[in-house]
């Protein structure tokens, strides 16, 4: 083993550091694409007169190329290595970003094939990312590299929601598509430069961090074929599958509608629904690093895999069950409790990053990106489902109470199947 004085004399910028900071941008550009059109959709609804459910199929539609594209990116990273899909995936998304005012302008059915067409760009994302972490990220490291990277979603969305209403209001909604579309562009350039598929081939990585990496990361073999049947049956990936469905629920029911309760139930404007909004994206964020640091510190000074990885995950699901409940009980005027419940909410629900989201890289670190791309297909139903589902409520009930139960009610049911069938023993080598 590297003692933690050699891992402490690494005489340079450790580029796996600079891996996970583009990674994080990655992510951060995925989700300031992906959200800008929740307030953009409001302006949208009122100049193409759609209805509520007309805007859940708008929201909705981009999740059945995000579910479609999850277990295929997952493979051809794991076959053709992490940078490059990734790097493909953004400049992809970020072009059907820019399409997406020209293809509103022309029909419903252009729109909505431009959306399908971004999700599929997107979907290959994540799996890129845990092939490239399966191969670079030491055990002590995995929460945090994590949680770094999934606070992109929360500051991209939190920057989404920001921005998107400003700019609107001075510049028309077709704006934010142009400017945030350009910024993958950008980012693809500094990945071609400073990224490599594994420690091994990085042109300029120290000889202490590639020992420190090989110490906990066993080198990718050539050609190496995936375990599917076995991945297959296991109860505790079934767990991380049932798990990455339910988390997804109530956040993408939330990142999808969130403006929309603001504004409707609240009788906010745009960007105060956009700000009001924003505040528990921010809150998801913060506490985002603050459970993957406790979940590090849990395994460092001896605590299980498999108890911190339950712990953060319940902490997470009925955490945000709890306060997504208590929103329906608010009487009018009450809406500065309505923000703090909803920062309550997402600030535990950011728990599962060190719960279900990390456990893919302790149960099959190998093979890490192809069970992404599985788990996250099943996690990217509720992006198409649950979206649609909660627009039809709101309009056959008038508020957002039955869909916030139905969500709070699928926490729980994660909670109950984690604590039942998880593990964080590596399963799979």
């Amino acid at each position: 083993m590297v003692s933690d004085v050699t891992a402490h004399n690494v005489s340079r910028w450790p580029r796996r550091y600079t891996l996970v900071g583009l990674c994080f941008f990655g992510t951060f550009i995925c989700y300031i694409d992906r959200v800008n059109i929740s307030l953009a959709a409001i302006a949208m609804q009122e100049q193409f007169g759609w209805s509520n459910t007309i805007k859940g199929y708008v929201l909705s539609s981009f999740f059945i190329g995000y579910m479609a594209s999850q277990i295929i990116g997952g493979a051809m990273a794991n076959r053709l290595g992490g940078k490059l899909i990734l790097g493909f995936a953004v400049l992809w998304w970020s072009v059907f970003t820019i399409l997406t005012p020209p293809a509103a302008m022309v029909s419903l059915g252009i729109l909505i094939a431009t959306r399908i067409l971004m999700g599929i760009g997107e979907g290959m994302a994540f799996p890129s990312m845990y092939n490239l972490y399966g191969r670079w990220i030491p055990q002590q490291e995995k929460s945090r590299t994590v949680a770094v990277t999934f606070s992109g979603i929360s500051l991209g969305t939190l920057a989404a929601l920001v921005l998107t209403g400003p700019i609107i209001e001075r510049y028309g909604w077709p704006a934010v598509f142009y400017i945030f579309g350009g910024l993958g562009v950008v980012w693809f350039f500094f990945w071609q430069r400073l990224v490599s598929n594994t420690p091994q081939e990085h042109p300029t990585i120290s000889a202490a961090e590639l020992a420190l990496i090989e110490a906990s990361v066993a080198p990718a073999k050539a050609n190496e074929s995936v375990p599917w049947k076995g991945l297959l049956s296991s109860l505790p990936i079934w767990a991380i599958i049932i798990n990455h469905f339910c988390a997804n629920w109530g956040f993408y029911v939330l990142l999808a509608w969130l403006p929309s309760y603001f504004k409707t139930a609240w009788d906010l404007s745009l960007t105060g629904a956009g700000l009001a909004s924003a505040a528990p994206w921010l809150s998801m964020f913060l506490m985002t690093n603050v459970a993957a640091w406790i979940a590090d510190l849990q395994i460092k000074h001896g605590f299980s895999v498999t108890y911190v990885r339950k712990q953060q995950q319940t902490i997470g699901l009925v955490g945000a069950a709890t306060f997504l409940f208590l929103v329906r009980g608010l009487e009018p005027g009450q809406s500065t409790l309505a923000i703090v419940y909803m920062c309550c909410s997402l600030g535990l629900l950011s728990f599962v990053l060190s719960g279900f989201a990390t456990n893919h890289l302790d149960v099959a670190p190998r093979y890490a990106d192809v069970l992404l791309g599985i788990t996250n297909t099943a996690g990217t139903i509720p992006g198409i489902i649950g979206v649609f589902i909660t627009g039809y409520l709101v309009e056959q009930t008038g508020s957002f109470d039955v869909a916030f139960a139905l969500a709070s009610g699928i926490f729980i049911f994660g909670a109950v199947v984690f604590l039942l069938f998880a593990t964080g023993k590596k399963l799979f080598d």
